[in-house]
């Protein structure tokens, strides 16, 4: 296995439905051995990237590859080394668990029978009982066990633990911690929980519209994320200042928030004649949020 190459390489990937783009020239890069978190507003094109990632959508304009080669003309290579979970897995409930977990080790020739039942027993469900009878929270667990009895070397989860309760998330969360601390291996995590995402995380991926607004190191987020209050008599042309995305404006004062470095900011914001009032990091959800477009209040006023 050649560590030099991307887990996943996507390329100027566009993907459209009904004239709409739900992908608009994607282009990333996912080196192995870190958990990468997903975020975005709904609709942003997380699931949309995802299933081109296991290769049940064709790409319209670009390219994917995972593990070095294209998941829709070589779908058994690649799914063999990847392990997936979804917000709403469709399992058959008339199964019990033991035969849902040997259904599965049909489908991977690396399938280890004994770490699934080890699986199985961490996560505390009756290996007799139908999945039918299990509540989500355990079929989510059931489904975890599935997607990593493989040991694969790319664990894929989209928005795995939501509506679940929190001690179910957390048992989620760890089995991810796990899988990379333990093998060292890869987890690419959609979710809107930010604050499991900012747990789990090394890198951040933030989608709006199709399009990628940023990716970054989930240290460099939390870092370069500020919300700076000034006051300023004269106009401020607030879309020249290197890093601020988004400001709103109240008489002489303005509130700025920037993806920058900080101090580079103030220095150039008080060279234009600005009084610093306050600065502060905003957490990975206030992030968030003022970069959503459909929250942006943006201010024409310069």
């Amino acid at each position: 296995m050649d560590r030099q190459i991307p887990i996943i390489d996507i390329q100027h990937l566009t993907r459209r439905f009904n004239g709409k783009a739900a992908l608009d020239d994607v282009t990333i890069q996912f080196p192995r051995g870190h958990v990468f978190g997903i975020v975005g507003e709904n609709g942003a094109g997380k699931t949309t990237l995802i299933k081109h990632i296991l290769g049940l959508y064709r790409a319209q304009q670009g390219s994917v590859s995972v593990f070095g080669m294209d998941p829709v003309r070589r779908p058994k290579e690649v799914l063999s080394r990847i392990g997936y979970l979804s917000e709403q897995p469709d399992f058959p409930e008339w199964m019990t668990i033991a035969q849902f977990m040997n259904y599965m080790g049909a489908f991977y020739a690396k399938w280890d029978a004994s770490y699934a039942a080890k699986l199985v027993e961490e996560v505390n469900v009756d290996p007799h009982k139908k999945i039918g009878e299990l509540s989500k929270g355990q079929q989510a667990r059931v489904g975890l066990c599935a997607a990593q009895a493989h040991r694969p070397e790319l664990l894929v989860l989209d928005e795995p633990s939501s509506g679940l309760d929190p001690v179910a998330r957390n048992e989620i969360l760890a089995a991810v911690i796990r899988t990379v601390v333990e093998d060292g291996r890869s987890v690419l995590l959609s979710s809107h929980l930010l604050d499991e995402v900012q747990q789990v995380c090394d890198h951040l991926l933030f989608f709006s519209q199709g399009k990628v607004l940023l990716s970054e190191s989930m240290e460099a987020v939390l870092e370069k994320h500020y919300q700076i209050s000034v006051r300023i008599s004269a106009p401020l042309a607030w879309q020249a200042l290197p890093g601020v995305f988004k400001a709103t404006q109240d008489g002489t004062e303005w509130q700025l928030f920037c993806f920058a470095d900080i101090a580079q900011l103030t220095n150039l914001l008080k060279q234009q004649g600005a009084q610093i009032l306050d600065q502060r990091r905003l957490s990975l959800n206030e992030a968030f949020l003022a970069r959503s477009p459909q929250r942006h209040i943006l201010s024409e006023v310069a």
